[in-house]
């Protein structure tokens, strides 16, 4: 699917409809040392195994791709819940 990289959508900063450029979210690498990673670790650890069960088969063929909308004239972010997709070109 094409998306365009700049879209004119409402912005709360600013509080009107404001020209967006659009690009796509992708997540940061995990931290081994926050808090909720080690207590993971931890209950991983001695018997009992997981705390959960690990996926291994995926029901879903695709992700939805989040869109990351920034302002052009107060350069906020925020992101915009996308579609279930295989591929996204930004053009």
């Amino acid at each position: 699917m094409n998306v365009p990289k700049e879209v004119k959508t409402y912005c709360p900063r600013c509080k009107n409809h404001q020209i967006h450029s659009v690009s796509l979210y992708k997540a940061g690498k995990r931290r081994a040392l926050a808090e909720g990673e080690r207590r993971h670790e931890r209950a991983k650890h001695g018997y009992g195994g997981q705390k959960y069960p690990l996926q291994r088969e995926f029901a879903k063929t695709t992700k939805k791709q989040t869109l990351r909308l920034k302002c052009k004239v107060c350069n906020y972010m925020r992101h915009k819940e996308g579609i279930r997709l295989t591929k996204m070109n930004i053009v």
